[in-house]
């Protein structure tokens, strides 16, 4: 077992450092090292180990934490639109659609088409919150819809499993007792977390932090992390969520900081363990065997999520929006390989077509990756501009001069108006995405409605006779389209931008921009200057 170890640990580096290379992130290479020792020490067998799986399902546990971590109570409820509307007209649509098509396309009874129906309306938490989390948009607002649909996702899983105890069983069970006691069993587990999170948490840590034993308080953080798994999974639900609820608690404290460094090296440890296992399903004879139909079934299933999703999105929100989280989710996830599994073992569906889709399944995680990381210049690319037909009731005066223009109105764009006030500068704003739109026009701003790459809409606010024009916005494929027009305009001598370090400030390079203020650059240098305000007392 030493030995396997040792050789899984250098074969995930080895396959992590080639893949580096390319630009690929560390999930696919966990993936590949899975299969790769599946093969090599005929392992196959071994992910059904009931150990293996516990210690491996932690991965998603820790990452649930550290995710509840920058999550308030507050913040939940301004979610709860995204949790539990779009999260569960989701999950109900898809499996609705899954099960129609099994029923009376391919000839499935009714048992065995809602258990696919809902595992395949399910998605990867594991990989799209890693790779969300890590890059920070997680806090963006497509973001947030993603996160909200994957708590309900999380939810329901319990319901999904409780149906095939009932369909194994036989026992008669309406759905009325189902949902009252799942309803009561979250009741009693959020409030047993809530009044331990409110009342417990922070004098426990005080108490834990004047011990001055590093040691100490990792085992603090441990024991609350799997504690409230462990009380989570005791009232049948997923250890996940009662991480995330933990991590969500331990946010309102002065501890989250210190509590998420600490717990970051178990949470990358153990989820490249759950990646492991992920690779260890994939078993080339079943897809040489039927290959056929999983290149028809993996883009149908694909598409099929894609085009929910999107219009579920889509309702209340832009086409990038609906589009970015449509992508994010098309892929079915880590707890319906667990879903699937269990009905397999209780008779409920048919072990080939289980093994089929469970390849299936695996292959839509490995290609995930690459599509979040390519998320926004996809978005770029793909998408259009939103047709909202905004009337423009802003008429600016052809004389204006000496004005601000702001382009973009998101958290960056706000900030900057709020500064141009306090100082009394005139400005206009121009805003494409209608949600914040609409905050501007809600705040009274003089705002405008249109795609700041378009010289119409820049001519209108009569760019070329402004004292500055400050793009305010984040995606860097965005930010060149939108300064390669307002180069033609005023050569951008007067157009400052804000990026997140060097190597993107060197792509802006041809568009003669004189105005690049490089994110890390002035925040390093801040926190120097900062240090000559600091006082060292030797006395201690």
């Amino acid at each position: 077992m030493l030995g396997i170890i040792v050789w899984t640990i250098f074969i995930a580096v080895a396959v992590n450092l080639l893949l580096k290379k390319f630009h690929l992130p560390t999930i696919i290479g966990y993936i590949f090292t899975g299969t790769i020792i599946a093969y090599l020490f005929d392992l196959h067998n071994a992910v059904n180990n009931h150990d293996l799986k516990e210690i491996a399902e932690f991965g998603v546990v820790f990452l649930m934490f550290t995710i509840g971590l920058e999550f308030s109570l507050q913040h939940l409820n301004r979610m709860k639109r995204e949790v539990l509307f779009t999260g569960s007209l989701q999950i109900i649509v898809t499996t609705l659609f899954v099960f129609l098509i099994c029923m009376f396309a391919l000839g499935f009874d009714y048992k065995t088409s809602l258990v696919l129906g809902s595992a395949l309306s399910l998605s990867s938490t594991a990989i799209v919150l890693k790779i969300y989390n890590e890059n920070g948009e997680i806090q963006k607002p497509y973001g947030r819809r993603v996160l909200g649909i994957l708590i309900m996702q999380d939810i329901a899983v319990i319901p999904i499993l409780l149906m095939i105890s009932i369909f194994s069983s036989g026992a008669e069970k309406s759905v009325f007792n189902i949902i009252a006691h799942t309803t009561i069993a979250a009741t009693i587990l959020i409030l047993l977390l809530y009044v331990s999170g409110k009342y417990l948490l922070e004098p426990f840590f005080e108490y834990v932090s004047e011990s001055k034993s590093e040691e100490l308080f990792v085992a603090s953080v441990l024991l609350i992390a799997i504690g409230a798994s462990y009380l989570a999974h005791y009232f049948g639900f997923s250890y996940s969520l009662g991480a995330f609820i933990a991590g969500m608690m331990i946010s309102e404290t002065k501890f989250k900081y210190q509590v998420e460094a600490d717990l970051i090296p178990f949470r990358n440890l153990l989820l490249g363990v759950f990646f492991i296992t992920v690779g260890m399903q994939i078993n080339f004879d079943v897809i040489i065997d039927n290959y056929l139909i999983i290149l028809i079934l993996l883009p149908v299933l694909l598409t099929l999520k894609y085009v929910i999703i999107y219009l579920l999105v889509r309702i209340d929100d832009t086409k990038r929006v609906a589009f970015k989280t449509a992508l994010s989710l098309v892929q079915i996830g880590e707890f319906s390989l667990a879903v699937l599994e269990l009905a397999r073992s209780n008779s409920l569906i048919n072990p080939t077509y289980s093994q089929i889709l469970i390849v299936t399944i695996v292959i839509s995680m490995i290609l995930t990756p690459i599509v979040l990381k390519n998320l926004s210049s996809l978005a770029s690319r793909l998408v259009p501009d939103d047709t909202f037909q905004m009337v423009n009731t802003l008429q600016v005066d052809k004389n204006t001069h000496g004005h601000i223009v702001v382009i973009g109105y998101g958290h960056l764009g706000q900030e900057v108006v709020e500064k141009l006030k306090l100082e009394g500068r005139k400005y206009y704003i121009i805003e494409h995405n209608t949600k914040y739109y609409k905050i501007g026009k809600d705040n009274d701003e003089p705002i405008i409605f249109g795609n700041a790459a378009s010289k119409t809409i820049l001519n209108s606010v009569n760019i070329k006779k402004s004292a500055a024009t400050i793009v305010a916005i984040d995606n860097p494929e965005k930010l060149t389209l939108i300064c390669e027009v307002i180069n033609d305009l005023t050569h951008n001598t007067k157009t400052i931008v804000k990026v997140g370090r060097n190597s993107e400030a060197k792509q802006l390079e041809r568009l003669h921009l004189e105005h690049i203020i490089i994110e890390d650059e002035v925040l390093s240098q801040a926190i120097v200057d900062e240090t000559r305000s600091c006082s060292l007392d030797f006395r201690k």
